[in-house]
């Protein structure tokens, strides 16, 4: 199968082309590298150094590719810098999504493997999160991945072009090869690492009165390998619609600062901050019934398991992929 990938040198596209590539694929890289890596491009891919927002990057990419299948990951994706930067967010995720499927119609692709966000629910009214729940995000990034999300819908109804879109709710870990850098690190594994790592010497709480077990946010982390083997399989088998992609267990901040102590073997000190805005006490997946067509289910569900390829990855690049 000729696969295109967008944001394939982002921290999760980096690992499923890694997935793509040794399931014997062929697969082509798009990505600008400005939140991304080359160096986190398997060697067995082709990259092409462009925007989906230009079109002579896009026609390259689809000259070289020849795709049958286009998994879509390239975005804009900080939900705190979407609030400060909604017109960027918007010329972005929606100008180069949209720009991507005239392409997807125009070089005949069969199908779209497009990454969304549990950030299109915002504050749910009820627990798990089903895909029947009520659509209402709360901030421009959740609402780019919505319209997104009606986009693929209607080129679907339009021009035949099959997707399927996965709401992920809290990827981490690391593959062999790959993990997690990002220039502007918001996530909390990578986060609370940096203290055993020597770089900080805390990591910060960010609100400790929700109405949680503990005091401190709730979230489902979901293995990014496990994500993508749900992508390979996505591409491979008849799947249609939006699914969600999470554990359907939750773990609280104050869980994940322990098992990082646990893993790292130290002692790991936190700081009490103020709640973030907007932000959700509890964001726990209920598993997609649609996804018993992939014959997929989580294989890392333990929080140790997770944090402990985190703490191996980072361990091995201590300076991300630019101190390699």
């Amino acid at each position: 199968m000729n696969v295109l990938v967008t944001g394939g040198a982002g921290y999760i596209g980096s690992v499923c082309v890694e997935a793509w590539v040794e399931a014997g694929h062929r697969v082509t890289v798009i990505d600008d590298l400005s939140e991304g890596h080359r160096e986190a491009v398997h060697p067995g891919a082709r990259l092409v150094a462009g925007s989906l927002c230009r079109k002579e990057d896009l026609d390259a990419a689809f000259g070289t590719a020849q795709a049958e299948v286009v998994a879509h990951f390239a975005a804009s994706a900080l939900v705190g810098e979407s609030m400060e930067r909604p017109g960027a967010y918007f010329a972005n995720n929606l100008g180069g999504g949209m720009a991507l499927l005239e392409a997807c119609v125009a070089h005949r692709v069969r199908k779209i493997v497009f990454s969304s966000t549990c950030a299109v629910y915002g504050v749910p009214g009820h627990l798990p999160i089903t895909e029947e729940s009520p659509l209402d995000p709360v901030s421009p990034y959740g609402e780019t991945k919505r319209t997104m999300e009606r986009m693929v819908h209607w080129y679907r109804e339009i021009h035949g072009m099959d997707y399927t879109a996965f709401r992920y709710f809290n990827a981490c870990g690391a593959s062999r090869r790959y993990g997690e850098d990002h220039r502007n690190e918001t996530h909390l594994i990578p986060n609370v690492l940096k203290v055993p790592l020597g770089e900080r010497d805390h990591c910060l709480i960010h609100g400790t009165d929700h109405p949680t077990p503990d005091g401190t946010c709730v979230r489902d982390y979901i293995h990014v390998s496990d994500l993508a083997r749900a992508h390979l399989l996505a591409a491979e088998k008849p799947i249609t619609g939006c699914h969600n992609l999470g554990t359907g267990q939750g773990h609280s901040v104050r869980e994940v600062i322990a098992a990082c102590e646990r893993v790292a073997g130290r002692s790991i000190p936190a700081v009490e901050g103020e709640r973030r805005d907007g932000d959700p006490p509890i964001l726990v997946a209920a598993l997609s019934p649609g996804l018993g067509k992939l014959d997929w289910e989580p294989e890392h569900t333990a929080i140790e398991e997770m944090v402990e390829s985190a703490w191996r990855w980072h361990r091995s690049h201590p300076h991300g992929y630019t101190g390699q």
